[in-house]
């Protein structure tokens, strides 16, 4: 892609959505500044570490349908690996397995060592040019008092920090819809957007971390299931996975647990030591794990899961500059997410 004009363009979020707009508007010959609230790269495919390990506390994983993110995976050959996890099961309120569930069709692939890895190294060309904002959180959006036909953003650091940068020719929002809708609101020049995302679901979910040093053994633990990761039908659980068993991670026996949506909203504003105790008894019900964890930590998802996508991959306004994608746009995959973004550099370029 060659531009007729070079443009300068802000984006608001650093998760894959971001990323892959991002990198596709750098490629075109865009100037792109990133901006992002946290302090990595990632968004929801995030990875926390720990002193028994990492653990991958937003997405678990992705698949590749699309030709368009296949080819683009090319391009960081070996960073990302097949995870079989045994053939994820599906396991009913008692933890019994209901169905094999997978062998599935399509595989399972998570980036090496950490789910954040893959963000990290696509946006790797934009820290090496310096136009990597991290712990910045954008507050308001508005026209550039110099240049009318431009914008400005309104931004908050660490330590409440203010700045205003300027001179952006767009402005595209890559961060949850809900977060999108608000900021979109700070300018009526973006009612049409906003409004159009008002229809949009999204629910929470709270994922707690766990890791029991003593279990270290060769292959799989003596302690609960043999298998790696499961589904589950539990009022409080929805998804567990053994992070020991994913490629290129540590061998310390630890486990990611992700609540159900319903139970994470009906307990999303309960404190994490709360969470944690309800999630932890749920967690030895399903695994029969009982030993006390060496190691535990949990973290709320205020957006995690699309429940009502937008339905279409991006929202892109050329009379005002103004954009935004998402993997909430199409549906929760991470996949979805690249989509997303993408089409809307696309739009853009």
């Amino acid at each position: 892609m060659s531009p007729t004009k070079t443009k300068n363009i802000a984006v608001i979020g650093a998760g894959m959505a971001g990323i892959a707009c991002a990198r596709t508007l750098l490629q075109a010959g865009h100037r792109v500044t990133l901006f992002e609230k946290s302090r990595g790269l990632g968004g929801r495919m995030a990875t926390r570490s720990s002193p028994f390990g990492t653990f991958d506390h937003g997405a678990q994983y992705f698949t590749v349908r699309d030709t368009r993110f296949e080819r683009a995976l090319q391009t960081v050959a070996g960073l990302c690996k097949p995870w079989s996890a045994n053939a994820v099961r599906v396991l009913d309120a008692q933890g019994r397995i209901a169905a094999a569930g997978l062998p599935a069709p399509e595989a399972h692939w998570v980036p090496t060592p950490g789910m954040n890895a893959l963000a990290q190294r696509w946006g790797q060309p934009l820290q090496q040019l310096g136009q990597v904002e991290l712990e910045t959180r954008v507050r308001h959006l508005d026209r550039d008092a110099l240049h009318p036909h431009q914008w400005e953003l309104h931004t908050a650091g660490e330590g409440a920090t203010q700045h205003v940068y300027c001179g952006f020719d767009a402005v595209l929002l890559a961060i949850p819809a809900e977060q999108a809708r608000l900021l979109l609101n700070t300018t009526a020049l973006a009612d049409g957007l906003s409004q159009q995302i008002d229809r949009v679901q999204m629910a929470p979910c709270w994922t707690l971390m766990l890791a029991f040093p003593q279990a270290m053994q060769p292959g799989l633990s003596a302690l609960g299931p043999q298998w790696n990761a499961a589904r589950s039908t539990h009022h409080r659980i929805a998804w567990l996975a053994r992070e020991s068993s994913k490629p290129g991670r540590g061998a310390v026996e630890r486990w990611t647990v992700q609540a159900s949506a319903a139970w994470s909203q009906e307990h999303l504003e309960d404190d994490a030591e709360r969470v944690q105790a309800k999630l932890r008894k749920a967690f030895s019900e399903i695994t029969g794990i009982r030993a006390e964890p060496a190691y535990v930590d949990s973290r709320r998802w205020r957006f995690a899961q699309t429940t009502e996508p937008l339905g279409h991959s991006h929202l892109w306004d050329g009379a005002t500059g103004l954009g935004v994608c998402g993997d909430w746009c199409l549906g929760h995959r991470v996949e979805n997410a690249f989509v997303s973004g993408l089409e809307l550099a696309l739009s853009v370029a």
